[in-house]
């Protein structure tokens, strides 16, 4: 039963972050990846709000290997960069490495930047913000705009952020923006957590949804498929059913797989081989 594009699932290296890029590029040639989201964190790809790596570099080593690379992740959690920080400054520092993101993202041909909300300080009013970050997600859909890149806002677990964290909170930001260049994804760790499914992020966005971290979950931990407790042949017929064409970047963010993530992938891969004969 075909379900799946083999070129529609996409590996991810931020769970290779104690190997090489050219390692985790080897893996993922052997695990039988195609496609890549570039999680944009050393030591594999340097970008702060003044510069980044060598990005002729990077794709040829990319090209080199078959491999593709669709969607640009800079790193947003672990850096002091984020879409709603209240210090004046800090904005906007953010402001600039999200624009570099763009840049980085175009000179390596990707047509999708992933992003979220941001988060507040617990001791202010949500919705101031949610104002700044709703604020700066419009400004970089413009500049995105000029660089052929949509914005795809994921929401977020609880622990990560008091601003989206729910399908209505990402409803909410995607109507307030109205832009052609800013949609939503899905991260199927944060929608377990909601307790939500795919079929309810679809018939409230529809294809409004570009792009997805399809992980397994309990439903926290951004899991491994069969690590976890979701149906995948069911979450596939979903996708299928509203005729989903994005990518399935697999986010494996949990630590155990850090030691010997080339393995981790391998047994990933193999969960979808069924789906895509």
């Amino acid at each position: 039963m075909k379900l799946i594009e083999q070129k529609q699932l996409a590996g991810m290296n931020i769970h290779y972050r104690f190997y090489s890029l050219e390692y985790f590029l080897e893996a993922q040639v052997r695990a039988g990846f195609r496609t890549i989201e570039l999680w944009a964190g050393s030591p594999h790809f340097f970008l702060s709000n003044l510069e980044y790596d060598d990005c002729k570099k990077i794709k040829k080593m990319i090209r080199d290997r078959n491999l593709e690379v669709k969607v640009i992740t800079p790193e947003n959690c672990s850096v002091p960069y984020q879409f709603a920080a209240s210090d004046p400054e800090l904005y906007r520092r953010s402001f600039d490495y999200f624009k570099k993101g763009l840049d980085a993202g175009e000179e390596l041909g990707c047509r999708i930047m992933a992003v979220h909300s941001g988060r507040g300080n617990l001791n202010e009013d949500r919705e101031e913000a949610w104002k700044r970050g709703r604020d700066m997600l419009a400004r970089l859909a413009d500049y995105a705009q000029t660089k052929d890149i949509t914005l795809a806002m994921e929401s977020l677990r609880p622990q990560e952020t008091n601003l989206a964290t729910t399908l209505k909170d990402v409803k909410r930001m995607i109507d307030e923006i109205h832009h052609p260049n800013f949609k939503a994804m899905i991260d199927t760790t944060a929608m377990g957590v909601a307790g939500e499914n795919p079929e309810q992020w679809f018939q409230v966005l529809g294809s409004d949804i570009v792009h997805m971290h399809f992980i397994d979950g309990t439903p926290y931990g951004h899991l491994i498929w069969g690590d976890g407790r979701h149906n995948l042949k069911e979450w596939l017929e979903t996708l299928n059913r509203h005729q989903y064409q994005g990518l399935l970047s697999q986010e494996i963010t949990a630590q155990e797989y850090y030691w010997k993530p080339a393995e981790a992938d391998r047994r990933n891969y193999a969960m979808f081989r069924p789906f895509m004969e």
